[in-house]
């Protein structure tokens, strides 16, 4: 009886060097030296035979794919490094011919002192000629009304987001920088009057020509005012109330979003969003975002605020300034909080994001793939009660200062300053128990992708895993999802 031999379909070559088999329509070549051939009619030896051919055959396809898998791999790396050399050129060549702005501006501006200074002192030797202010004559009765002692706080409150204390303690703090001294020509603006242009501006984000108006100055001198104010709260305010925890506030923050959560060792919860731009002169690529432009149907621009907050909302770390094409992943790997991750500061602490970030040691993100399972689906249930603290705070952000709501005139140079500055303001209020208008809420829309790469640590894969199921096990996670 002849058993396979249709089935297998063997051939054998004339040739006594090398055997020829046709195997599942595949053309397979064994040597003598791979399997010792003999001759016999036993349909289990050819069966066997045929097998060590098949695993012969797999191993070589094995090796080959792996070739080409690690090739492939080299390949995106490599493009991968290249595209963040050039943008951090970009990034450099921009922040040069900004430099070079500013210094073409510092000069210029020195220049027209020195004039000033001669033409003052000219006037002044002309004893027969009576001085004059050049200002022109503008009504300042609003802000008059305002700075009045007895003007109601609940109207100064929504007009300037704060009290009148908070809003008198921003002042005192920024006195020694924003003072100016008067001129033979004109009395300067006091420190009073320039904190609330700027403040106005960026709570309302009224166009200069209407705060011009209200305040009874010029637009130019308005929004010299705001850039300012806003580089001198970055200057004073920013180290002080934008700060890292330190050991004793990192405990007191775990202990916090453990109540909350049941999650353990967090220290902040991180959130990235898009501020709307002008488009910019040069490389607007960069800056151009797909996303809203498509949700919006309007071509649209932004930079993006990446910010971590604590258990109430205050801000602890930001970064600002990366253009909008960027996923949230790149931008993180641009700030120093990775860079602080990566040197071994945030050891033993995590820092909870969205699903737009990769799974870090220090980072902890949600589960993405498809088909969770009930300990995934309760892991994620909780990471979304951290996240709404983040989502609430950046909420709060842009609701009080409007500014951030649409696009502005300031440069692009200048943006960081102004975000800054707001950015500060939020957590002056904060800590000041200033109230929030629930007419100022504000829904964000940002759109989440995906990182290219979503895990770049197996040990924190499993630690995630491992908070998963103390949270189900220990009656720490909802059922909502079932």
């Amino acid at each position: 009886m002849k058993l396979f031999s249709e089935s297998l379909n063997f051939r054998e070559p004339e040739s006594s060097s090398t055997t020829e088999y046709l195997v599942l329509g595949k053309r397979v070549e064994m040597g003598p030296v791979t399997v010792k051939r003999r001759r016999s009619n036993n349909p289990i030896a050819k069966l066997l035979l045929v097998l060590v051919m098949l695993e012969e055959f797999q191993r070589k396809e094995q090796e080959e794919w792996d070739r080409t898998y690690k090739l492939e791999r080299e390949i995106f790396e490599m493009n991968y490094k290249r595209r963040m050399k050039v943008m951090m050129d970009y990034y450099k060549h921009l922040q040069d011919y900004y430099t070079e702005l500013d210094e073409i501006e510092r000069c210029r501006l020195k220049r027209a002192r020195f004039a000033a200074a001669a033409v003052g002192a000219a006037v002044s030797t002309q004893q027969s000629v009576q001085r004059r202010l050049w200002v022109k004559d503008r009504s300042q009765a609003w802000w008059e009304e305002c700075n009045h002692p007895g003007f109601p706080d609940a109207d100064f409150h929504r007009s300037f987001r704060m009290s009148r204390a908070t809003f008198d303690h921003i002042c005192e703090q920024l006195n020694s920088v924003v003072a100016k001294e008067d001129t033979m020509l004109r009395a300067a603006i006091p420190v009073t009057q320039r904190v609330a242009v700027c403040i106005w501006r960026l709570a309302t984000g009224e166009p200069l020509r209407l705060v011009s108006k209200r305040f009874g100055l010029g637009i130019s001198t308005c929004h010299k005012l705001v850039l300012e104010v806003c580089a001198a709260i970055r200057d004073v305010l920013l180290p002080k109330y934008v700060q890292w925890p330190s050991e004793d506030q990192s405990q007191a923050l775990m202990k916090e979003f453990e109540r909350i959560s049941g999650v353990p060792k967090v220290v902040g919860a991180m959130y990235t969003t898009h501020i709307p731009i002008i488009a910019p002169k040069i490389n607007v690529a960069a800056y151009f975002n797909k996303r809203h432009t498509e949700r919006n149907q309007k071509t649209s621009y932004s930079i993006t605020l990446q910010g971590v907050v604590d258990n109430t909302g205050c801000f602890t770390d930001v970064c600002i300034g990366w253009p909008g094409s960027m996923p949230d992943d790149r931008v993180l790997e641009n700030s120093i909080l990775y860079q602080r991750g990566r040197s071994g500061l945030l050891d033993g602490v995590w820092v909870v994001g969205s699903s737009g970030y990769p799974l870090l040691d220090w980072l902890l993100v949600p589960y993405v793939q498809q088909h969770l399972t009930w300990t995934q689906h309760a892991f994620n249930e909780k990471m979304a009660e951290i996240q709404k603290i983040a989502k609430g705070a950046f909420g709060r952000l842009k609701g009080r200062w409007r500014c951030l709501q649409k696009r502005t005139e300031v440069k692009l140079q200048d943006l960081p300053a102004v975000l800054g500055a707001c950015c500060v303001l939020h957590n002056v209020c904060e800590k000041h128990n200033e109230g929030f208008d629930p007419e100022l809420t504000f829904e964000l829309v940002d759109d989440e992708m995906y990182p290219e790469n979503s895990l770049q640590s197996r040990s924190s894969m499993q630690a995630r895993d491992n908070i998963a199921h103390n949270l189900l096990h220990h009656a720490h996670a909802g059922t909502s999802f079932l």
